[in-house]
């Protein structure tokens, strides 16, 4: 039986934990750091997450997605005036939601979340040589219902 894992995961950083002898032990990443950045970069040849699309944000801010999070559930109209302090480009969905755009496509707030959460279980599986099947994640107290 795989364990469950716990995930925190945050608007900068996320984080993941297993109970191993009745204690939580935080998951480093590959990298060796206790967090991992909630970023997620694209280029032409391939997608980044955690700390290496954090570490070309400075050479590819455009496609470089952080703080994701805290546009999940929030509308367009809701943001729009943060847009002129984003690198990279937001825009209206078809519900009125906020979409990335990025190298001619668009994503969505949970799809990029989803990103750094296969980033979270992949590390999390390499850690434990098991499969991943089971998770708690973290929800912040002020987040409403439709976040």
């Amino acid at each position: 039986m795989s364990k469950i894992i716990g995930i925190d995961l945050g608007t900068t950083n996320s984080c993941i934990a297993v109970m191993e002898g009745g204690s939580p032990e935080v998951i480093a990443s590959s990298e060796g750091n206790r967090t991992i950045p909630s970023v997620v970069a694209f280029s032409k040849e391939e997608r980044l997450t955690g700390e290496t699309a954090k570490r070309q944000a400075a050479t590819n801010a455009e496609n470089t997605i952080f703080s994701a999070k805290r546009f999940i559930g929030r509308t367009f109209a809701e943001v729009s005036s943060e847009k002129k302090d984003l690198p990279y480009k937001i825009s209206k969905g078809p519900k009125g939601e906020v979409n990335f755009d990025v190298m001619g496509k668009k994503y969505s707030a949970p799809e990029i979340s989803a990103m750094i959460l296969q980033k979270i279980k992949s590390t999390a599986e390499e850690y434990l040589s098991d499969k991943v099947t089971e998770a708690v994640i973290t929800v912040p107290a002020y987040f409403n219902d439709s976040q």
